[in-house]
């Protein structure tokens, strides 16, 4: 649906400013996630740490012609062509703007919130209403005071059914989505954990949430949830609306009569009007059964019969919200998004594909685009404008539709109409050095498509959870002052994590610099597409060179290194090179001393050659609090000799010395910049349970056996059986990461809910732990590290620090990386 300017600045109350009335059919709030300039509306908003209206000049000079601003900027006369809408709040002219949209269509809402599950039951009713319904959905997981208005901007003509999640983290945010949504029906799956922090109680929680349903004709929920089924009750309005229940412990709409589990699948007895059935689902977890009764119990609200799509609930997708970055063949990057194809999701793909700097050529593998309510010709032409927008070099189509409108797409291309075709034709040697997506909807089998590319290693991987980078980098922000620049430590293959990975991540969330520990590091970041500012912390002169090559930035720590630098640049006929003066104030490593502060001056002062970026030292002990009146020694003395240098320069100089325990135990030294480090990957020196897991490091169960009494397990027969035991042997050793101290006891490992214990002494390659009494089979998931087992719970065993574990992951460990 397109708007004209005029006829949205009159439904956010904005003041127009400006000469041509466009027309908008884009909206954009990110200005690194553009498609397109066409007919996009950027909204500045204006958050803790941004501020979206510093992005307008980056916008303007990519073609984008309208804004809706909170102040007009500074220097308008540089945006004659531009278009300013100005408003009070952009967040809430955002909202009122989706709000005001809603209200253009008549056919059914359904909001889904609820503490889990929510993404999950609106996918799974996507899967079972295809065919019967033409649906649009909120976009993977957008539920919140931004991705909900994006979400129901996508509402149009061309759709019957719509379906939106609705997530709250704080009280009175419900409110503003309902008048978002706006639901005839709603659904809350449960109340659980996730955000409890905000809110004194469950009771609380479950009252913010069921406010989005002010002005629902129906309701939807378990009434085996008692918290939600009491407030309904009780609440004089809620009570009055059409209600819709499923039991398994008394009377209901959709009465549970049993669940049985057999061969991975869950067949579920249900009782419907006096009628019995039976539905078999593909899963056998609580949480799975518990979204797909509630599927049911919609489409019974919706007055449809579940029983008549037993064949959709049998193949209900596993929904992998994740898109995963994994290594390929002819080392090529691999992304694989193949849970779902549609417009939306390649959109938030295709950005994704972008980003991966580390290879020149973007390819991509689509399938068929499957019930989307539009004819085939204009599908493509918009899957075509996609692809030129966001400079792919090659599309790979699969499918018989999309191979009919080839001839939409300019580039390098080929088409096939199944997945077998493109496996049978296609040689590895095809690809190399590239970036693959794999996009494909579910029927197209893109799994083998991701098996075939992928590089095979053994079954022991390190998962990266590149969200949970982006939380915890946040988190550190919110403790910041909002001018506080951030150095981003990806040494040492990021503590373990990966390299371009990472760091093309942290570019991208504009953090203002990298450390890496030595000049290889930094030219790798480089060849992989890595452009802000990179700090080498332990320069060598055997790589000066290759530093003014690769426009690395090298701490100085002596007269020595800052000569032979010197000589290096002169030689190079550069003046003013980047470099940044390491003090040292009683770490006694590295760095200038009080003594040489005034030869220091001089030599800085006497050349052109250099220019001091920043001025730095190291904290020794600011996370351990008995050090506390040591590390503001240090602070202090680290002002007290920096100063001296700045008011000898005449031009601005950063300062920074705090690491991650700095940022969160000293706000007072925050100075210019913060150097964060071990906080990003999830170790916090504050012990709060406010970081984000980051790395899991997984294994599978290849053997179970038994092993009589007195029989001997492992090298040196260590291991004892002091009764007849069960033991599953695990690929992982010493060789994988796997310390070797955590032999015959000492450590454990996670299987199934349970922390078995290593028998007999660790090997190279594999591990024994005693499972007896468990139910534990081959090809179960083994969690070595992760949320289960924490790296600070294994290092507290070990006697050692979290830094040790990580970086003691072998390369051979394959690291997967996923985004949700």
């Amino acid at each position: 649906m397109i708007y004209s300017v005029s006829k949205i600045s009159e439904i956010i109350n904005a003041q127009f400013i400006g000469k041509e009335d466009c027309e908008i059919e884009y909206l954009l709030i990110d200005s690194r996630n553009i498609i397109s300039s066409f007919r996009t509306l950027f909204f500045a908003i204006r958050g803790d740490r941004n501020d979206g209206h510093k992005f307008i000049d980056e916008l303007y000079k990519k073609g984008v012609r309208c804004f809706v601003v909170e102040e007009i900027p500074q220097n308008k006369l540089n945006f004659p062509e531009a278009n300013f809408l100005l408003v009070k709040n952009t967040l809430q002219a955002l909202q009122k703007l989706a709000a005001s949209h809603r209200k253009n269509f008549t056919y059914p809402v359904l909001g889904i919130t609820g503490s889990n599950g929510k993404t999950i039951i609106k996918e799974w009713l996507f899967h079972i209403l295809q065919g019967e319904k033409q649906v649009v959905r909120s976009p993977k997981s957008y539920n919140s005071q931004v991705g909900v208005p994006l979400s129901v901007w996508l509402m149009n003509e061309s759709y019957n059914l719509a379906i939106f999640e609705a997530g709250i983290s704080l009280p009175n945010e419900m409110e503003k989505l309902e008048q978002i949504i706006q639901p005839n029906i709603g659904l809350i799956s449960n109340i659980g954990d996730p955000h409890q922090e905000n809110f004194k109680d469950f009771n609380l929680k479950a009252e913010e949430k069921l406010k989005l349903f002010k002005n629902s004709e129906i309701i939807v929920y378990s009434a085996d949830h008692e918290i939600i089924d009491e407030k309904i009750r009780s609440d004089k309005d809620l009570s009055k609306k059409k209600i819709f229940t499923w039991s398994e412990k008394s009377n209901a709409d959709l009465q549970i009569i049993s669940k049985s589990v057999e061969n991975k699948k869950t067949r579920i007895k249900i009782k419907l009007k006096n009628s019995n059935s039976e539905i078999n689902i593909p899963f056998t977890d609580k949480a799975s059964i518990e979204d797909a009764i509630h599927v049911m119990t919609v489409l019974i609200a919706m007055d449809l019969n579940p029983e008549d799509f037993r064949a959709k609930f049998e193949t209900l997708p596993s929904v992998a919200m994740r898109m995963e970055l994994k290594k390929g063949i002819n080392n090529c990057t691999i992304i694989n998004d193949g849970y779902n194809s549609d417009l939306n999701s390649l959109t938030i793909a295709l950005n994704y594909l972008s980003q991966q700097n580390q290879h020149n050529k973007k390819t991509v593998i689509l399938s068929d685009i499957l019930q989307t309510g539009k004819s085939g010709n204009e599908l493509y032409t918009e899957v075509a404008e996609l692809i030129s927008k966001f400079k792919i070099d090659q599309i790979i189509g699969i499918g018989e539709s999309i191979s009919e409108h080839s001839d939409k797409f300019k580039i390098e291309k080929a088409f096939y109409p199944t997945t077998e075709a493109f496996l049978k034709d296609t040689d590895k040697k095809r690809f190399s050095e590239e970036a693959i997506l794999l996009k494909g909807a579910r029927d197209f089998l893109f799994e083998k498509i991701s098996a075939f590319l992928e590089e095979k290693t053994h079954r022991t991987i390190l998962e990266i959870n590149l969200n949970a980078i982006v939380q915890n980098l946040n988190y550190f922000k919110s403790k910041l002052k909002p001018e506080t620049k951030i150095m981003a430590m990806v040494k040492a293959l990021s503590y373990g994590s990966g390299t371009y990975e990472i760091a093309g991540v942290l570019q991208y969330n504009r953090v203002d610099y990298l450390g890496v520990a030595f000049a290889d590091e930094g030219v790798a970041l480089r060849k992989a597409g890595i452009v802000i500012p990179i700090i080498v912390m332990n320069p060598e002169q055997s790589t000066f060179d290759l530093m003014l090559e690769y426009k690395l930035e090298p701490e100085i720590y002596s007269f020595n290194i800052l000569q032979k630098f010197k000589s290096t640049v002169e030689k190079a006929n550069i003046k003013k090179y980047p470099v940044h003066i390491k003090l040292d104030t009683g770490m006694n490593r590295l760095g200038f001393v009080k003594e040489d502060i005034g030869k220091l001056i001089s030599e800085l002062s006497s050349s052109d050659l250099i220019k001091v970026s920043s001025i730095f030292s190291h904290l020794a002990a600011s996370d351990i609090s008995s050090h506390d009146k040591y590390t503001l020694d240090q602070i202090s003395y680290f002002d007290e000799l920096s100063n001296r240098i700045v008011k000898e320069i005449d031009y601005p100089v950063i300062r920074h010395i705090s690491n991650s325990a700095g940022i969160e135990r000293f706000p007072e030294a925050q100075f210019d910049m913060v150097r964060l480090g071990i906080g990003l990957y999830g170790i916090s020196a504050s012990g709060k349970d406010k970081l984000a897991t980051v790395s899991t490091m997984k294994s599978t169960v290849i053997q179970v056996k038994q092993v009589p009494k007195d029989e001997t397990i492992g090298y040196n027969r260590k291991g004892k059986a002091t009764k007849d035991m069960t033991i599953a042997i695990v690929p992982v050793g010493y060789a994988d990461g796997l310390n070797r101290k955590l032999s015959n006891g000492k450590g454990s490992l996670f299987i199934k809910g349970f922390l078995v214990p290593i028998v007999g002494n660790i090997c190279m390659d594999m591990c024994m732990v005693d499972i007896t009494d468990c139910n534990i089979h081959e090809g179960d998931e083994v969690i070595v590290f992760g949320k289960e087992q924490s790296v600070t719970e294994l290092a507290d065993l070990l006697e050692t620090i979290p830094y040790e574990i990580f970086t003691s992951v072998s390369s051979r460990v394959k690291r997967v990386y996923f985004q949700e």
